[in-house]
């Protein structure tokens, strides 16, 4: 049975994506924990973090930089925050935000009901940071 990340990934449910390649995807979260939090998504369904092919993970990796390079630039925050937690879907995600302080991480504060114009706001800010990246 599909993940609910697949079936993002394929269309099937809507998504904010900001960056797509042949391997991962990225696209923001329904619940964040600062705006701007994205998830880092393998297309492949791998279930958990460790299992992953070590080439594999360095790729992932360096989406997750270029990502959190583009969360830094977009909300103009001092950091990027990343986390990989695996309990919420069994399928391996990087979460990726910007990080102000301490009390950004974690997810008991998250934003249960952001506004459809946050997120707009939030995925145009990124494409655009990573636009500049090249």
């Amino acid at each position: 049975m599909a993940t609910i990340f697949t079936k993002i990934i394929n269309g099937e449910l809507p998504g904010r994506f900001v960056y797509e390649d042949d391997e991962f995807v990225a696209f923001l979260t329904i619940e964040p924990m600062t705006q701007g939090h994205t998830l880092v998504v393998p297309r492949a369904e791998i279930d958990q973090w460790q299992d992953i092919d070590p080439e594999v993970n360095a790729r992932l990796m360096t989406v997750a930089q270029k990502i959190g390079q583009a969360v830094v630039t977009a909300f103009d925050a001092p950091r990027a925050g990343l986390l990989v937690a695996g309990l919420e879907v069994p399928h391996l995600h990087v979460h990726v935000f910007p990080l102000r302080n301490l009390t950004d991480i974690g997810f008991a504060g998250v934003d249960r009901n952001p506004s459809p114009e946050s997120l707009d706001e939030a995925q145009a800010k990124i494409k655009a940071a990573l636009a500049e990246q090249g």
